[in-house]
């Protein structure tokens, strides 16, 4: 059996939680990630007979049983992960009556996955039907995506539009656009259904005056989705207040979607 502290997906882990966490996207217990793995990508570093304990995860999740996935704890830093991922991180397997988890390593203090996970999984539901290959959601808290949802619309349409406006890349990042949410209660399955509703149109969902959620294949995509929208959302509330001489026009995100061979949202343009 080999070591688990050279697994490359506990690598992955580490080193992106660190990242976010020291782009001040994740403060205190801040964000979660829940990562999808191969059956066989575990069984070279765990004992897929042995568990631990089991952990209720607070609703039926049947088209999951058997995945196992890597899950940041709850009230849990971002900022320990890369020094103590034991404690920090977990590695469970949804068990065969789809409303348990069996811990198959982690949560070494006693602890549990993140509140967040029934809105994980529910997600990650969603997403598999629409792309079996996501295996990645990615919940966190940037900071200029955050202040935006403070001052603009939250409607998909348009705040879509705007963070497209912003720089050249963003249409072609995630062409099938940004899904947005009004404020709820975190931590609850009411919030997890309305994101994974979300889902099924949209790899990104932002709660407004929350953070965002992202879904993908990689640690590397979810994570550059997420960044994308940032990046656009600084900008935005950089010059938002000012005079705007100079805008991408909707025709110009067309001839870049078509240049690119993209299937992008025709219906959040104005033409």
């Amino acid at each position: 059996m080999k070591d688990i502290f050279t697994a490359p997906f506990l690598s992955e882990m580490r080193k992106t939680t660190a990242n976010m966490y020291r782009l001040g996207w994740d403060e205190r217990n801040g964000g979660n990630i829940s990562y999808m793995l191969e059956e066989s990508e575990v069984a070279e570093y765990l004992d897929l007979t042995r568990v631990i304990r089991t952990i209720p995860i607070g609703f039926s999740a049947p088209e999951l049983i058997g995945k196992i996935f890597i899950v940041t704890g709850t009230g849990k830093y971002f900022k320990n992960v890369e020094s103590d991922p034991e404690t920090n991180l977990g590695i469970i397997r949804i068990a065969d009556d789809a409303c348990t988890a069996e811990l198959l390593w982690g949560y070494r203090d006693g602890g549990k996955f993140t509140s967040e996970l029934p809105a994980h999984l529910m997600s990650h539901m969603a997403r598999l039907k629409k792309d079996p290959e996501n295996r990645v959601v990615m919940h966190t808290h940037p900071t200029a995506t955050l202040a935006m949802t403070h001052v603009h619309e939250l409607d998909d349409k348009k705040f879509t539009h705007t963070i497209w406006e912003m720089c050249t890349e963003c249409i072609v990042v995630f062409p099938d656009g940004i899904g947005v949410l009004p404020w709820m209660v975190c931590g609850n399955n009411e919030i997890g259904i309305a994101t994974a509703e979300k889902m099924n149109d949209y790899r990104l969902v932002v709660w407004g005056l929350h953070g965002i959620y992202g879904a993908g294949k990689t640690m590397d995509e979810t994570f550059g989705l997420i960044e994308t929208v940032e990046k656009a959302a600084q900008l935005y509330m950089m010059i938002a207040h000012l005079p705007h001489k100079n805008t991408i026009l909707d025709h110009e995100l067309v001839a870049v979607a078509e240049a690119f061979g993209l299937t992008y949202r025709k219906d959040f343009l104005n033409l």
